[in-house]
């Protein structure tokens, strides 16, 4: 090893996936050294992130530490093990009870930070081919801080709001020439479900929220699906759903948000003579729930996203699933119990309605 060249190091090294060149700067000091190169990190965000190639995303990612931190914080997702804990008891049945300074946190620390300070870096996968790549700088409709958007339900339309991705603008098409299995009709794929099969596990999705003023980023997508369905009321779109559970533990009365990203493909056509099986993008959006399935407000949906970008991550893809997983299932009895007690409230009322008719009944009749 002494007597390869630095040169010759860097030419090996320049070859590997993220996750082995960090293996490889443990192997022995002459790795370790050149592994510091920021330009072997750089290959390896545009490779797995090609919009971080693009000028202006570069100089970003500079100005916060370097692509070096920058694949350190990304590539791990977001893993939030305080979910389990909870349980509906927990929960306040009465947010009236909450002043505006419990609930909507601390105002000042809203004023240390702007929407304008948020980057959305995304970018889409179909079978390891990059089919969509896209920047939004800022958070849409926040208006400085003023206005509606702090009281109004949070979502980020990415396709209706990244007007300065100039480079990558158009229409996001999949096809048969792209790997997708032709389809002859919808009726023929509402029995085999083929096509959505094909669509739910191949494609991937990497949502990267940068935050320039506190120097932090973190990818709030799950990277494969977390799930979906062929949305009402029409056979011909395909919602699938990716995501992450982001802690709101001191921010809302429940302890976890979910984020939740939303890509909707609609089939434009099916397979016929002259005509490819085509698929296109129509949605590709973020937006928050708490446990009880209501949308998160402007105001914050700003404190949860500045505190995810400092939250545990893990590399382990199955651990972060689970997170997610058990989410759903503590919100699924979360909704199931105040179901039982609206229902038990219900019978009360209805019992008392029938003491106070059959009372009247006894005095006047």
């Amino acid at each position: 090893m002494a007597s390869l060249s630095s040169d010759l190091f860097y030419d090996i090294l320049r070859r590997l996936d993220g996750a082995t060149l960090a293996s490889a700067a443990c192997a022995c000091a002459a790795f370790s050294s050149i592994s510091k190169e920021e330009r072997l990190w750089e290959n390896v965000c545009s490779s797995m992130w090609p919009s971080t190639s693009r000028d202006d995303v570069r100089s970003l990612i500079s100005s916060i530490g370097g692509f070096k931190k920058f694949y350190a914080d990304c590539f791990p997702l977001i893993v939030n093990k305080e979910v389990p804990e909870f349980r509906y008891n927990d929960y306040l049945h009465h947010p009236e009870e909450w002043n505006e300074a419990d609930y909507y946190d601390d105002m000042d620390e809203l004023e240390t930070f702007s929407p304008s300070d948020f980057v959305s870096i995304v970018d889409i996968r179909y079978k390891d081919q990059t089919i969509c790549s896209k920047v939004l700088w800022g958070i849409p409709n926040a208006n400085g801080f003023n206005g509606w958007f702090f009281n109004c339900p949070f979502r980020i339309d990415l396709l209706t709001n990244s007007a300065r991705d100039d480079d990558h603008a158009g229409e996001v098409k999949l096809s048969v020439s792209d790997g997708l299995p032709p389809i002859t009709s919808m009726e023929k794929e509402r029995k085999d479900g083929k096509l959505w099969q094909d669509l739910h596990d191949g494609i991937r999705l990497s949502w990267i929220l940068v935050n320039s003023k506190i120097k932090q980023a973190a990818n709030l997508s799950s990277w494969s699906s977390l799930g979906g369905q062929r949305h009402w009321p029409t056979d011909k779109d395909f919602l699938i759903r990716f995501g992450s559970v982001l802690p709101a533990r001191d921010i809302l009365p429940c302890p976890a948000v979910e984020c939740i990203l939303l890509m909707r493909f609609r089939v434009i056509h099916t397979e016929g003579i002259g005509v490819q099986t085509t698929l296109k993008l129509t949605e590709l959006s973020m937006q928050l729930e708490d446990m009880e399935g209501a949308h998160v407000n402007g105001r914050n949906s700003l404190l949860v996203l500045k505190e995810a970008l400092s939250c545990r991550r893990s590399k382990n893809y199955s651990e972060a699933l689970e997170s997610c997983l058990l989410y759903s299932k503590v919100q699924s009895e979360l909704k199931e119990e105040k179901m039982r007690n609206e229902s038990r409230l219900d019978r009360i009322f209805i019992l008392g309605g029938i003491a106070v008719c059959m009372t009247f009944c006894y005095y006047f009749l």
